[in-house]
């Protein structure tokens, strides 16, 4: 099993920065991608960055390019996200996921991430 912890949400106003952290533990493989997901109250989980083992391919959600930066550790199996610019529209619960067994490829889709985080929570201000 493979366990995903975060850590950095809270409360900030419209245009603060915020940094997510994601800790990856258990059994994980040797390569694996990660990605950030968000999910806002009465809506679905959606996209938000994903990277590669190397953390040499990244890719970003429309709603957050150029705002936002997915980075890795991979000796320290961290991932982490950090927020600029942040909105109202960006409120919503974090989920980090880890993908390994079918490929080590980063995916906007959810379905795709076999192991998630509990989810830590961000809301913006106006």
């Amino acid at each position: 099993q493979v366990q995903l912890v975060e850590s950095g949400g809270g409360l900030v106003q419209a245009g603060d920065s915020l940094t997510l952290s994601c800790t990856a533990s258990g059994r994980t493989f040797s390569h694996y991608a990660m990605g950030w997901f968000r999910q806002a109250a009465g809506k679905e989980r959606e996209f938000v960055a994903a990277a590669s083992w190397s953390g040499n391919d990244r890719y970003y959600a429309d709603s957050v390019k150029g705002r936002f930066t997915i980075s890795r550790d991979a000796a320290k199996h961290k991932v982490f996200l950090q927020m600029n610019s942040l909105k109202p529209e960006d409120t919503a619960v974090y989920y980090c996921a880890l993908r390994q067994v079918w490929s080590t490829s980063p995916s906007t889709r959810v379905d795709d991430y076999e192991y998630w985080g509990q989810g830590t929570q961000v809301t913006v201000s106006s």
